[in-house]
């Protein structure tokens, strides 16, 4: 199935609210529009791949912060506590494993669900 990028992003309104786009075996490809903070998270038993298409994201770690431009891409290591910041919008694609929680254990009123996230 050919996607266009450009216009799935155009399909989300919310911020911090990623949508499923596909599936490559059992990682999900998704896409979300992201400003401001998300929270301090980790995934115990999962990897997340963030891939900047638009804008600029730092990525918090315990004791470091990585700065990502567009095209820029980094992979949080599981288990390892991270929180996402973009002062301005910006774009990022992930590629999670299927039973990646959105925001691992915390539940915050900006959690989504894997259901909300493939609607």
């Amino acid at each position: 199935m050919k996607i266009n990028i450009e216009q799935s992003f155009d399909q989300i309104t919310d911020y911090w609210s990623p949508k499923v786009i596909s599936r490559v075996n059992d990682q999900y490809v998704k896409i979300a529009k992201v400003k401001g903070t998300l929270t301090w998270h980790n995934h115990k038993d999962e990897d997340e791949l963030f891939l900047v298409v638009r804008g600029r994201l730092r990525m918090q770690l315990e004791g470091e912060e990585i700065e990502l431009n567009a095209g820029d891409m980094y992979v949080v290591p599981k288990g390892a506590m991270h929180n996402p910041v973009a002062d301005d919008e910006c774009w990022v694609m992930l590629v999670e494993t299927v039973t990646t929680k959105h925001t691992g254990e915390v539940d915050t009123p900006m959690t989504k669900s894997i259901a909300q996230q493939l609607g």
